[in-house]
């Protein structure tokens, strides 16, 4: 059972805090992160398809119950006997049958049986493991989306910081033109523009990355992002988040249900040492066209009907060791699902502690950094006040210009990474998908419809349509550039 746990108000107001990511101003048509996460939910091509190939594992289990059906054929033949024997007087020139056969299997050693059985735990395998895909793709939707967000605030920061020591250069050289500085003034400034501006343009190139990332998970280009909401359910406390995470993570669950399905293809195996059982009945007509008896076959039948019942029972001797040997495999397949399952757990409860600690340190560097960037804005303002009655030098200038940038950059990168880490949190408890969001995308993607469609079905020619790609392509989509949206 999937538990909910309140959002704590003080982790919740360190996500708030994501706001400031971007100056964001009013726009036509801006992008919200729930945005975002529709356009992913109805056009990623990894969704997409994992929603199609679970279509796949449900046929298994009308795959497997056909094992157990009456089965019906038909044949139809004609002859033409094209040299007889010199001695056969009454041979057939030609002749045209038809026939049908019925079998209904009544005992099988339990080998259809566990076959339903493994496959329907399979299809139960397979939608745990399209929630996971589902809470990954949206992980990486959110970790997009963030990074934009981040790199936008970065870039926008350099190109500040480059105006800036811009005008500290113009003033060193016009205090260098009166002798007020020393041309080592003028060189410790140029040296930071040149430096700045190489900064700049690598925040340029990341920021143009993180929107072509986005891009390819999102399926279109990010337009004036706006700040993240605060994320919903996550819990008090690492102990907490471990619980739930053992319930509802959809890896561990699929793992599990592996596990159970391997037990049942221990007992398909071992079936092939068991009868078989079935009843049959076949019904045949054959009509020479008059060519029965040769010239004296005057009032012979030309036409022939037969039919037949019978139960029929097949009982395995030796079958060579295949039995024992497909068993033994099969029990070795099973040992592995069981070490699997407990590899799945081990990585959940890492993802879960890691996530937790990583989203705890990214809260505490939020509130650290923030106190940096104030107490440097407040520095740089008094080491510019000092610099201007000869109490600080050109240098300290610079070193207190750089120490504000660094600290702002840490303190963006620091709120992208609580929040992606609080999703990811949330993910690895298996609280990350569709549903949980409450994502206005209309009718969610149920794929327990599609396997109750196809569970019963055995009509023959019951088919679907031929397949088509549904995802959004992005060939057309222009390149990005490092353009931010103006404060």
């Amino acid at each position: 059972m999937r538990r909910a746990f309140p959002d704590p108000g003080g982790l919740k107001a360190a996500l708030l805090a994501g706001a400031a990511l971007a100056a964001v101003p009013a726009a036509a048509s801006p992008d919200t992160l729930r945005d975002a996460l529709v356009a992913t939910y109805q056009s990623n091509p990894t969704l997409l398809g994992a929603r199609a190939q679970q279509r796949g594992i449900d046929e298994g289990v009308p795959i497997a119950r056909a094992d157990g059906l009456p089965s019906v054929n038909a044949d139809a033949q004609g002859i033409e006997f094209l040299k007889q024997s010199s001695n056969n007087f009454t041979a057939p020139k030609r002749l045209i049958g038809a026939g049908i056969d019925l079998g209904v299997p009544i005992y099988s050693g339990g080998a259809v049986r566990n076959l339903v059985r493994a496959a329907k735990t399979r299809v139960e395998a397979g939608q745990a493991d399209l929630r996971g895909t589902e809470a990954s793709v949206f992980t990486q939707a959110v970790a997009t989306y963030m990074d934009v967000l981040r790199d936008q605030a970065i870039v926008g920061l350099s190109a500040n910081n480059v105006r800036v020591l811009e005008v500290n250069l113009k003033a060193a050289s016009d205090r260098f033109e009166i002798g007020d500085l020393t041309r080592t003034d003028v060189a410790q400034s140029n040296s930071r523009l040149a430096l700045a501006r190489g900064d700049a343009r690598s925040a340029q190139a990341n920021l143009i990355a993180s929107r072509e990332r986005y891009i390819q998970i999102v399926g279109k280009p990010p337009i004036d992002l706006q700040p993240p909401p605060p994320l919903p359910g996550l819990p008090a406390g690492v102990e907490d988040a471990e619980a739930v995470a053992l319930t509802d993570n959809p890896d561990l669950i699929a793992a599990k249900e592996r596990s159970k399905a391997a037990g049942y293809d221990i007992e398909v195996a071992g079936s092939g040492r068991l009868p078989r059982v079935s009843v049959f009945t076949n019904a045949d007509y054959i009509n020479y066209l008059d060519t029965l008896g040769g010239n004296i076959g005057v009032g012979v039948a030309q036409t022939a009907t037969t039919a037949q019942a019978g139960v029929r029972a097949t009982i395995p001797i030796f079958q060579g060791g295949r039995p024992a040997a497909q068993e033994r495999r099969a029990q070795a397949q099973a040992a592995a699902t069981y070490e699997t399952e407990i590899a799945v757990e081990r990585d959940v409860i890492a993802q879960v502690r890691s996530a937790w600690s990583s989203y705890q340190a990214a809260s505490s560097i939020i509130i650290t950094n923030q106190v940096a960037v104030d107490a440097a804005a407040l520095s740089l303002e008094g080491v510019r006040a000092e610099n201007t009655v000869g109490n600080r030098t050109i240098l300290n200038i610079l070193d207190a210009e750089q120490e504000l940038l660094r600290a702002q950059v840490q303190l963006v990168t620091a709120r992208r990474n609580a929040y992606v880490a609080g999703f990811s949190l949330l993910a690895a408890m298996g609280k990350a998908e569709a549903e949980d969001l409450g994502l206005d995308a209309g009718p969610l993607y149920d794929s327990e419809v599609n396997y109750r469609r196809v569970k019963g079905k055995i009509w023959d020619w019951s088919f679907d349509p031929d397949p088509v790609p549904l995802a959004t392509r992005t060939v057309d989509t222009p390149p990005q550039d490092a353009s931010i949206p103006p404060e």
